[in-house]
């Protein structure tokens, strides 16, 4: 007993390395774990739609006329695919939204600079533009179809009205938020106000930027979709209004998985693009 108790002090010391040199290995095991599941968790609702739907098809749940198989609308999107109808008609809505959101995001940023960097254009400008912006989008289409007619400008002008208001607001509230501290050091090494909007200022509303951009482009996305339905011979929202204008719900279907897979892979690009401007920021543009 004695002896085994001599030897209990380097046992333990043995135990304890061994798991001082396994406590790394299961610690990176289980990061591991939690990362996988974090990817994969946003798709278990989508993955348990699509169950409930090829199994709901399947026993006979919901009528075809009303809701078709998935492999329908697969084999829908093929034939879209062989055509050449499902790449003429991507390439027109994706010319359309970059053109409308091009323009549109360009405007709000030099209106969003003006009001945060001006005081007086703030008093002038922002009381109307607040109002305006209250109209949604669909709210501009009669007046616009009377002034413009229902060809590619009524488009263009819709979307980058869309876009124009979340890169104007957030721009000015980027602006806004500038440390004043950074402001007060540019103001003693002699900065002139365009220095101080070069290097300063917009450095620091880089990540408030970058924000509006991709709430932006998602409600540019919308607005296609919206203005493609109403008034449009062309584009993948008038294959929606195609395919149920000939009661072809698969088409309607297919269109529709397109339109979210690519709104999904561009929201997912300016989700990046954002997460990586504010890794990359300056620790004195941080809050």
């Amino acid at each position: 007993m004695s002896k085994a108790i001599d030897q209990w002090p380097a046992i333990t010391k043995h135990a304890t390395s061994d798991q001082a040199q396994a406590s790394p290995a299961s610690e990176q095991v289980q990061r591991r774990v939690r990362a996988i599941v974090w990817h994969l968790a946003p798709w278990l609702l989508p993955a348990a739609l699509f169950t409930l739907w090829s199994i709901g098809c399947a026993r006979g749940w919901i009528a075809p006329q009303i809701l078709p198989p998935p492999q329908q609308v697969f084999d829908t999107l093929y034939e879209l695919a062989i055509s050449g109808d499902l790449a003429r008609n991507t390439l027109v809505s994706l010319q359309r939204v970059l053109v409308g959101f091009g323009v549109g995001a360009l405007a709000g940023f030099f209106i969003g600079a003006a009001l945060g960097l001006s005081r007086t254009v703030e008093a002038y400008v922002l009381p109307a533009f607040n109002a305006l912006v209250q109209i949604p989008v669909l709210g501009w289409l009669p007046f616009l179809l009377l002034l413009v007619g229902v060809g590619e400008p009524l488009k263009y002008i819709l979307i980058a009205h869309a876009a124009l208001v979340p890169v104007t607001l957030s721009t000015m509230q980027g602006v806004r938020n500038t440390p004043a501290t950074l402001d007060e050091v540019a103001r003693v090494f002699g900065y002139s106000r365009l220095q101080r909007v070069v290097y300063i200022v917009l450095p620091a509303a880089v990540p408030m930027l970058a924000t509006g951009v991709r709430l932006a482009f998602t409600k540019a996305w919308l607005a296609l979709v919206v203005v493609e339905l109403v008034a449009s011979s062309e584009g993948l929202g008038y294959l929606i209004v195609y395919g149920r204008q000939l009661f072809q719900l698969d088409l309607v279907m297919a269109s529709v998985v397109i339109v979210g897979a690519i709104g999904f892979a561009i929201n997912r690009a300016l989700d990046a693009l954002e997460a990586r401007l504010r890794r990359g920021q300056p620790s004195a543009f941080r809050e």
